[in-house]
């Protein structure tokens, strides 16, 4: 579907009261990020990929752990903005590192993996070197589509005392991407029906009556009926986790832009206006919407750079020039000293002050990868390169 009219000058000429201008933050911050990420390789093994950095050292993963493809992509993003050929020799590198687990899933997000890494190599250079994995990733990524309950399965495992036996998570909606790209590479319709009929589920099951989203539901595999509805991540089971609220728009906004199905562009819509009536005054999500210490409880840089880039796209496809705004007040945010981080520092990462899960205790107030990536695109979207 085309995208409603929308200048593509509008945010370099738009200037920030008392500060700089989109376009003057939007190439301060991609100044950084290629010094950071060019440092981060040199940190680097020949398999491994960064995770985050705590306790003054950085924490680094195998092509297994499930944000392996943010760097990998983070690194095509500054590609596309700088045309440094030094950035795309590392992107490349990056990007195989990871191909092993575009051969099969060993859960939902196969999709993120792939999409991230191989999706860009091919969308930004056109490449087919780059094409057949992201053909076989979203092959492995259907064979863990359940048409009894209408989705792909997230997780293999259940938490003690959960007992989850087909697990759901709003998550999953950001890997339906990857079938839509495939279907269109190779022309497999089954893909794009598994994605449509997955987010149709989820539209159906996982939200609330104001727009917020649970972030698992659990089904019974027999005949798709629900188990139950809980949390991994957020601070209880009824309350409104920022990251999975921000996977949800982002992810119903893209299925619009790949579908064309307005219900997936009314569900989007809903779900930024629950949003955006919660937001802070600086745009920069609580870790949780409902925590019960708010305001003196942690941001995550994360949901608010999902949320940006998601609130940029949807205002280009409904001519709602009020999430544009909202967008761009979170980017100016997230490339102030309070989150930016000076080059040198943070263990190379862009952002300072994500969330991975509280509860869990697992990656708490320290920079992600996955931060950094939907950061990078949201300001492509706000330039227009993207």
């Amino acid at each position: 579907m085309k995208k409603a009219a929308f200048p593509l000058l509008v945010a370099a000429l738009l200037a920030v009261s008392c500060g700089e201008s989109d376009k003057e933050m939007i190439d301060r911050v991609f100044d950084v990020a290629r010094q950071q990420y060019t440092a981060m390789d040199a940190a680097l093994g020949e398999s491994t990929l960064p995770k985050t950095y705590e306790n003054g050292a950085l924490v680094t993963s195998d092509s297994g752990w499930w944000c392996a493809g943010f760097y990998p992509g983070s690194l095509w993003y500054i590609y596309l903005k700088t045309g440094d050929e030094s950035i795309r020799a590392l992107a490349e590198k990056n990007t195989r590192k990871v191909y092993p687990e575009t051969q099969f899933a060993r859960s939902h997000d196969i999709g993120f993996v792939t999409n991230c890494s191989y999706g860009n190599a091919f969308r930004i250079t056109g490449d087919t070197v780059w094409r057949q994995p992201i053909i076989d990733a979203a092959h492995a990524l259907a064979t863990r589509y359940n048409p009894h309950v209408g989705c792909t399965r997230s997780w293999d495992f259940s938490p003690e005392g959960k007992g989850w036996r087909f697990p759901v998570i709003i998550d999953n909606m950001m890997n339906l991407e990857l079938l839509m790209e495939a279907n269109k590479l190779c022309g497999v319709d089954s893909l794009k029906d598994i994605a449509v009929t997955h987010a149709t589920t989820t539209m159906k099951n996982h939200f609330r009556d104001d727009f917020t989203t649970w972030h698992v539901v659990d089904y019974v595999p027999e005949d798709g009926s629900v188990h139950m509805k809980c949390t991994a991540q957020g601070y209880s089971d009824d309350s409104a986790w920022a990251r999975g609220q921000a996977w949800g728009l982002y992810g119903f906004t893209m299925m619009f832009r790949e579908s064309g199905d307005k219900a997936f562009l009314t569900q989007a819509e809903n779900i930024a206006n629950a949003l955006i009536s919660r937001l802070p005054e600086d745009g920069i999500p609580y870790w949780d919407y409902d925590a019960p210490d708010i305001p003196n409880t942690l941001r995550d840089a994360s949901a608010g750079a999902i949320m940006a880039s998601a609130l940029i796209e949807l205002s280009h496809l409904t001519g709602n020039r009020s999430y544009f705004e909202v967008a761009r007040k979170q980017l100016h945010t997230l490339a102030s000293p309070e989150y930016l981080a000076d080059p040198g520092e943070n263990g190379h990462f862009l952002l300072k002050h994500s969330v991975g899960s509280l509860p869990g205790g697992s990656e708490v107030d320290v920079p992600l990868t996955y931060a950094d990536y939907y950061f990078l695109e949201a300001l492509l979207r706000l330039e227009g390169t993207f």
